[in-house]
């Protein structure tokens, strides 16, 4: 069995939404674990502490975005994937993959030392540790959007 242009494009395309799900695991798992201890302390921190941990998930929908709409339309726009391209698509997916996992990773970072000090600020850190933890977001979404407009580009769609 020998491996296909065609399957290695999918392969790469597919790993964005690889990066997505392990970043966001990551991310939610130091930011999570960090709550669990602030809400034993304080049980009315849950909301503040189930908000802050839960952000790093939408990397994983960037990733499963990207990878849908490069399955879905940039592909099958294709009607033979050369080596050159399937390389292409497979550096664009490790791009997107790389960039959704560091994303997904240091905001659950943030989002840990929010909450780590929520207790001590009586509750006021939610709202300054979703506006630091947006700078990150918008790294994966430019990642996203970028490897997006790369695989058209590859793919000779219009943009």
């Amino acid at each position: 069995m020998s491996l296909s242009p065609q399957a290695v494009a999918s392969f790469g395309i597919a790993l964005g939404v690889v990066g997505g799900v392990v970043g966001s695991s990551v991310g939610i798992g130091k930011a999570a674990s960090a709550g669990l201890s602030v809400v034993s302390e304080d049980p009315g921190s849950f909301k503040q502490v189930l908000i802050l941990s839960s952000l790093p998930m939408t990397q994983t929908f960037y990733g499963f975005i990207f990878t849908l709409l490069g399955l879905t339309s940039v592909l099958p726009g294709i009607p033979e994937v050369s080596w050159f391209k399937a390389g292409a698509f497979l550096g664009i997916g490790a791009f997107v993959m790389v960039a959704e996992l560091f994303s997904a990773w240091y905001q659950g970072v943030i989002c840990m030392s929010g909450i780590v000090e929520l207790p001590k600020a009586g509750g006021r850190m939610l709202v300054p540790s979703l506006i630091l933890a947006a700078y990150v977001e918008m790294l994966g979404i430019l990642g996203m959007v970028l490897g997006y407009l790369l695989t058209a580009l590859v793919a000779g769609l219009p943009i």
